[in-house]
């Protein structure tokens, strides 16, 4: 247990936003014409970063990696207390998973993806019930917020606690938004798939109703194979 008072600072990781777009703008993969060899170009440009840790969002983490989602009864039992201390589960981790998820509503039956240490990222309203949870299943958290979370806060704790100096950001449109809105990235990498997705509702880059558009900066545009474009921006920073 991190029983020591944090202090806010103005250290935190550098953040990329790294994910794979259709030509106009949509993130959800399922149902593309595109062969496995495009999707693992995902990855191979991932690991030229040689981060230590990536995010996602709940809705995410919820889709690929937990192992469940808990009932609404449960999520409703909030924290009324003061505060409580972050958790750090023992061991010694070298790469890490961050999942925010405010109201405590991913389950986990393990501290581990693909041998990157799960650490949740919840707001103050979650139980101690579901805090006793993740520390019975070797989740660490941090505790960042009061009934959302404070995603600047949230990134300096990840610095302070776990060391990590590069983070990938690999959200959803909603979580990707949020962080460009705060001023929270500074570099968009994004592998444009041959593929124009066209359908209306489904996710994109960035979903966010305010405080954009932002402007960005063409670092880099590197054709890669199998049609794929890769593409690096600098954010203009607010």
């Amino acid at each position: 247990m991190s029983g020591e008072t944090f202090v806010p600072g103005s250290r935190r990781p550098r953040v990329i936003c790294h994910m794979m777009a259709s030509v106009d703008g949509r993130i959800a993969t399922k149902g593309w014409p595109i062969s496995d060899e495009q999707q693992a170009l995902y990855e191979e440009i991932h690991d030229q970063f040689d981060a230590n840790a990536w995010m996602c969002g709940r809705l995410t983490m919820a889709m690929h990696f937990a192992q469940g989602v808990r009932s609404e009864d449960d999520v409703a039992n909030e924290h009324t207390g003061g505060p409580r201390a972050d958790f750090v589960a023992p061991g010694e981790d070298e790469s890490y998973a961050f999942a925010l998820d405010a109201h405590g509503r991913l389950v986990w039956e393990s501290g581990v993806i693909d041998g990157d240490h799960v650490v949740a990222i919840l707001s103050e309203r979650v139980h101690d019930a579901y805090l006793a949870q993740l520390r019975a299943a070797g989740v660490s958290y941090l505790i960042a917020g009061r009934r959302e979370i404070d995603l600047a806060l949230a990134l300096q704790k990840i610095a302070a606690r776990f060391d990590v100096t590069t983070l990938m950001l690999e959200g959803g449109g909603h979580i990707n938004g949020s962080m460009l809105r705060a001023g929270l990235i500074d570099e968009v990498s994004v592998l444009l798939a041959p593929v124009v997705d066209g359908r209306t509702g489904t996710p994109a880059l960035f979903d966010e109703h305010e405080g954009l558009p932002r402007g960005l900066t063409l670092a880099e545009a590197t054709p890669l194979r199998h049609d794929v474009l890769w593409l690096r921006y600098r954010v203009a920073q607010p």
